[in-house]
């Protein structure tokens, strides 16, 4: 009896469960429309089995002409092992009256089951719905409205995650989604801007290519305009303003007529005709960024978020005084590798530490991973078995949700004597002065030395050779007290190097061009111009863009002729990867010669106008 009962409320619950799996359900596109608008409405059935979908019936469209439907659609999508469908049956409809109306509930059926949906109220106005909105619903010389266009054909963005840690990547994607053909080439009028964020330019394809996804019950063309991978540097809410895209489209051109059945021809989405340049705008995006945890932070953390490793490699173990030792850390892993802070490396006392040399390699794929190498100099001074201790680096792993320490090993220097003024050779010689590393022993015996030539105080070889060392010395102390004033002024030193350090990238971006690395030189080109703008701008990766730069531009009163080239050279080097591929030598030809001309004239004007001022 007992595994009767268990039989029957395990049914139940089954049963249950696969009613609770489906919905059915009506939506419209807008609930307030005009006596002159035309406007959609879907009946969507979600479920896992729509092959069991029969007897689909439509309410009665009282109040309404029915100009195109019903248009049927179907998704499906396996999340986890677990199947779900969905099929919708939409209706372009115009209202006929005034006042408010009223479209009744549509039935299907469903495995011996009739599933009905909700009424839907619909209140119609005088005219159109947003007679304030010029760019919803002007219309054009083919008589169709851009809120009709805009339903067709816009730009969408979405983020990865709502919520991420300062420092965490938060991946932004930018897909077209259209149901119209597109004329010809595309170009970005207005690109996004990421305050609060540094921005890392994710890899994308050249030429967009197309494939089909429904959205909102509707099938679309979608292609990916563009990746971008988001490091928060700073906490709360996050915006990221819209991306809008020129889109030349084509549609029909509408005819005259009272009749509901020409309508349903004169539908803008049937067929080609006119060419209307339509410009799709992107939504905006808004992100909660958390501060890091502030319970135990070790000592040695930097700010790195993400997920890395160490490695530490040393050239040697046994060397002599004076010889150099190079000491090698890579970390790497998947993060923002370009603000990482390579660790410190504290040495002890006999050695001499040199600048690191750091190099850094950069994987821009899905997510921002890759390494970044110190190679450090060192030099021991005294003889003896010397430990160089272990280096720690620490990061707040984002899976684990706590702070990593990771550390290298320690290594052990036989550090012999070698030649130099600690050497044995001049143990117990007090009354030798060492003045050079090629001078041994002082001559004391002064009997066979004698005076050679003329008494030479008075002539100008004399006077030259003493003269000449003190203006030598004038100009090392003032060169020095220059290079002393650019190291505790870093704006003023990088804004002194930085036509120089554009010019070693644009040498670089030359290199590239010649072997046809198309992606490498506009990453360089690109790197070129806006970091010769930040340093001499003095204005921060995370904030820097076209129109910041050309903001800073016009309150230091540049001519509004050079802001207006850069702007457009700018926006061209961004833009440069919609251009047709065959034209790709040519583009990176014309881009180099523009963009050196452009660094040129702004290094003039800004020079010109710090000496003027």
């Amino acid at each position: 009896m007992k595994s009767v009962v268990k039989n029957i409320l395990l049914f139940i619950i089954v049963f249950a469960a696969e009613l609770s799996a489906q919905k059915f359900s009506a939506s419209v596109d807008n609930t307030t429309v005009g006596l002159d608008d035309r406007f959609q409405v879907t009946f969507t059935f979600e479920g896992t089995d729509i092959n069991s979908l029969s007897g689909f019936s439509a309410p009665d469209f009282n109040g309404f002409m029915v100009l195109s439907g019903p248009n049927q659609s179907t998704s499906m999508q396996i999340i986890n092992g677990a199947v779900s469908a969905s099929l919708s049956y939409s209706f372009y409809l115009q209202p006929r009256n005034l006042g408010k109306s009223t479209i009744g509930s549509a039935s299907i059926k469903y495995k011996g089951n009739i599933y009905k949906t909700d009424p839907l109220a619909i209140n119609v106005e005088k005219g159109s719905s947003n007679p304030g909105s010029q760019q919803n619903n002007s219309q054009n010389t083919s008589g169709i409205s851009n809120d009709e266009i805009a339903k067709n054909v816009f730009v969408r963005a979405t983020v990865d995650k709502q919520k991420a840690y300062m420092g965490e990547q938060v991946t932004v994607i930018y897909k077209l989604y259209t149901r119209l053909n597109i004329a010809s080439q595309m170009s970005i009028s207005k690109l996004p801007q990421y305050p609060g964020f540094w921005a890392e330019e994710l890899e994308t394809p050249n030429n967009i290519s197309f494939t089909t996804e429904t959205y909102e019950g509707k099938k679309y063309r979608v292609g990916v305009l563009k990746k971008v991978a988001l490091f928060p540097t700073q906490t709360g809410e996050l915006s990221v303003t819209p991306f809008e895209l020129d889109v030349p489209v084509q549609v029909q051109k509408k005819r005259r007529s009272n009749n509901a059945f020409d309508d349903f021809f004169n539908d803008p989405f049937f067929g080609i005709g006119q060419t209307i340049d339509f410009t799709a705008k992107s939504n905006s995006l808004k992100i909660n960024i958390l501060p890091l945890p502030a319970d135990n932070v070790p000592d040695s953390f930097k700010g790195a978020v993400g997920n890395f490793a160490i490695d530490s490699q040393i050239d040697k173990d046994r060397t002599k005084t004076n010889e150099p030792v190079t000491l090698k850390i890579t970390i790497s892993g998947a993060g923002n590798i370009s603000l990482l802070d390579m660790p410190e490396l504290k040495l002890p006392a006999g050695f001499e530490k040199y600048e690191p040399k750091v190099n850094e390699e950069i994987n821009r794929g899905q997510r921002i991973s890759g390494r970044k190498t110190a190679e450090y100099l060192i030099v021991p001074r005294d003889a003896g078995k010397k430990e160089i201790p272990p280096v720690k680096f620490s990061y707040f792993d984002i899976n684990k949700k706590s702070y990593t320490t990771l550390s290298t090993p320690s290594y052990t220097l036989n550090v012999e004597q070698g030649t130099g003024i600690n050497s044995p050779e001049y143990a117990g010689k007090e009354d030798v002065k060492l003045l050079g590393e090629d001078i041994r022993y002082i001559k004391t015996d002064t009997e066979s030395l004698h005076r050679i030539g003329k008494f030479v105080l008075n002539s100008f070889g004399f006077w030259a050779a003493v003269g000449f060392p003190f203006l030598f010395g004038l100009g090392l102390v003032v060169w020095r007290r220059r290079e002393d004033k650019l190291a505790g002024n870093v704006q003023l030193l990088r804004y002194q190097r930085a036509q120089k350090i554009a010019k070693s990238r644009l040498k670089q971006a030359k290199v590239l061009m010649d072997a046809n690395d198309h992606n490498a030189f506009y990453a360089e080109i690109s790197l070129a111009l806006f970091g010769y703008l930040e340093d001499k701008l003095h204005i921060p990766k995370s904030e820097l863009s076209v129109e910041r730069a050309s903001v800073e531009l016009k309150r230091r009163r540049q001519n509004a002729e050079l802001i207006t080239e850069f702007e457009r050279v700018a926006n061209k080097c961004e833009f440069i990867r919609f251009a047709p591929k065959e034209s790709e030598t040519a583009a990176m030809k014309g881009i180099y010669d523009e963009l050196s001309n452009i660094i040129t004239e702004l290094e003039k004007s800004l020079s010109i106008r710090k000496n003027a001022a």
